[in-house]
């Protein structure tokens, strides 16, 4: 029997680790928002081929996070503060339905598994760094699933769908001022007040204190990249 696989499967697996890979770089800002994609630089910084780097960056413009310009290729897609207003505004209307959802069908499962989520969150340090802040990507591994546990029992896989990508792309606004996020907001506090709430199985709270927390960070990243860069010249 032939074990092969066939090009086009190769093709196709390539294409989905490049996607992994370009994303995750444009998610946290490695890939600067405008910067424009330059096929043959990629194919050397990825070492991959044209066709399975075309197919990857299609799929991240499907996703939002590139653009593709008519005769002009492929670009990072830039940052726009309205567009972080009306994501934030979506995400908080979605995971408010989606939170109220899965309070209604809350199990003791979902308790323990909330619980053990949140222990996980507030033992893990935010900074790699305690006396700069230094990004540490297990504290946002951590954040995201306790994020994804506390809509998890809302019964709408295409809802959680839909709310993941939301995720990721307010992710990369978040990333652009966190520094200024990190020192200026006490997010544990939020995430132990948003749990209590859940379990107290009160519903309109919780949804208020979620919302609360989305808009807090999208009030200081927009004040953040609202603010114009000082001049060199002083």
């Amino acid at each position: 029997m032939d074990h092969s696989t066939p090009d086009s499967a190769k093709t196709t697996s390539l294409a989905g680790s490049i996607h992994d890979r370009l994303r995750t770089d444009i998610l946290t800002g490695r890939l600067e928002p405008g910067l424009k994609l330059q096929v043959k630089l990629l194919t050397e910084r990825y070492d991959a081929g044209q066709t399975p780097l075309r197919e990857a960056l299609n799929r991240l413009s499907s996703e939002g996070l590139v653009e593709s310009r008519v005769q002009r290729g492929f670009y990072v897609k830039p940052v726009h503060l309205d567009e972080l207003r009306e994501l934030t505004k979506t995400r908080c209307w979605l995971e408010a339905l989606a939170l109220r959802e899965s309070i209604a069908h809350a199990t003791p499962e979902w308790d323990e598994e909330l619980i053990i989520a949140h222990h996980r969150l507030t033992r893990t340090p935010r900074s790699l760094d305690p006396e700069r802040f230094e990004d540490n990507p297990e504290w946002e591994r951590l954040h995201r699933d306790f994020h994804k546990v506390l809509i998890s029992r809302c019964g709408s896989t295409p809802l959680l769908e839909f709310c993941e990508q939301l995720a990721d792309r307010l992710y990369r606004y978040r990333m652009l001022s966190i520094r200024k996020v990190f020192t200026t907001r006490r997010v544990k506090d939020e995430h132990a007040e948003i749990l209590q709430l859940v379990l107290d199985r009160d519903s309109e709270k919780a949804t208020e204190a979620l919302t609360r927390h989305y808009e807090r960070t999208a009030d200081t990243v927009l004040k953040d990249l609202g603010t114009p860069a000082p001049r060199e010249d002083g």
